[in-house]
């Protein structure tokens, strides 16, 4: 049976017998979110429901999605194999998480020294991005869309000062996407995690550091009662893009008017997420330094540089990789990133410097 057959007919998959497949009664097409978050987890968990409200909300009924967390169908890192192989026909979590599919992937979500929030979406609407990201993850039989960004993450929840490169030698490090890849080149221990497996890690010893998203969510999740000293900035994330994928037999069987609902609630989502990210991180900040005893620490600059020339190696490594794909993607985001930094000077970058100035900050 083909695989678009068996979405439409039967259950969704072995792994979710229980479940339905994409019913249609009385017009109405039922989906299953899987993520890889904890239920309304501060940050993605919240917007991962709201995705799946909006669907809903937007389709007039029409497009009914339910959430379920992670490890209530499939655990957090097995949402992109679920949407593949129709156990789920959804899923949220952050391209971050795909390396071990292609290293292409990564850039998609978030880059070492790369592109801001808005710069990132910008990539995808403006500069032929979401072309090759709708390419990389066809192979996958899945659509994918960007659908949120946590801002310039940190780099992370550390015991002891970090003074040197030598300091973060065979340090253990949770990071995850290309960071981990500019880290291990440092010396670092780089280790891929969960939010709630590092907390648990940091307690036991199994980590020294690490670093998950920023104040509001690594709040919820408590790193800051194991590590009081919280380092900036965040080089291997300058920002972080959510992502929703969708599997390729469900999305084609809409009708045109539901995948219009689909990417009209993708893209309404990432300027709402970005900005409660920004604004709750602010808040959750103060919050950690004036009552829970954390002390904002800057990364020395011999640290920035050296991990500047690792994540130049990463880069230059991906543009020359085997696959054509991934070589095509890089020079994109090499392309954009460049020409859009370079006016930034100017504009963005040019105000925020005279206004850290006038008002000192």
């Amino acid at each position: 049976m083909k695989r678009r057959d068996f979405i439409k007919a039967g259950t969704i998959g072995a792994a979710a017998s229980t479940l339905a497949a994409p019913a249609v009664a009385q017009d109405i097409t039922q989906w299953t979110m899987v993520t890889a978050w904890p239920k309304n987890l501060p940050g993605p968990g919240v917007a991962a429901q709201t995705l799946a409200d909006r669907i809903t909300t937007l389709s007039g009924g029409r497009l009914e999605v339910k959430l379920h967390a992670a490890g209530e169908i499939v655990p957090g890192p097995g949402v992109f194999d679920a949407v593949a192989e129709g156990t789920a026909h959804i899923y949220h979590a952050v391209p971050a998480y795909w390396g071990s599919k292609s290293k292409g992937i990564l850039l998609f979500g978030s880059q070492p020294f790369g592109l801001r929030a808005d710069e990132q979406v910008g990539w995808m609407v403006h500069g032929g991005g979401q072309e090759l990201y709708d390419e990389m993850y066809g192979r996958f039989g899945i659509k994918p869309f960007l659908c949120g960004n946590s801002g310039p993450q940190w780099f992370g929840w550390f015991r002891n000062e970090i003074n040197s490169v030598d300091d973060l030698k065979g340090l253990k490090y949770r990071t995850t996407g290309l960071a981990s890849e500019m880290c291990a080149r440092i010396g670092m221990a780089v280790q891929a995690m969960s939010g709630p497996a590092m907390f648990q890690a940091l307690q036991s010893g199994a980590l020294d550091a690490g670093e998950f998203i920023g104040p509001w969510t690594d709040s919820a999740l408590g790193f800051h009662q194991l590590a009081k000293n919280y380092y900036w900035p965040g080089v291997g994330e300058p920002s972080s893009a959510e992502e929703c994928g969708v599997n390729a037999d469900a999305w084609n069987a809409l009708p045109d008017d539901l995948k219009s609902v689909v990417s009209t609630a993708c893209a309404s989502l990432y300027n709402d997420v970005w900005t409660e990210y920004e604004t709750k991180h602010a808040l959750a900040f103060k919050e950690l330094v004036d009552n829970e005893g954390v002390i904002p620490r800057k990364l020395p600059d011999e640290v920035v540089m050296a991990m500047g020339d690792a994540a130049a190696d990463v880069i230059e490594e991906l543009r020359g990789d085997s696959d054509e794909l991934v070589g095509r993607i890089t020079e994109s985001f090499l392309a954009y990133r460049d020409s859009v930094g370079a006016y930034m000077t100017y504009a963005d970058n040019g105000h925020m410097n005279a206004r850290a100035k006038v008002l000192g900050y």
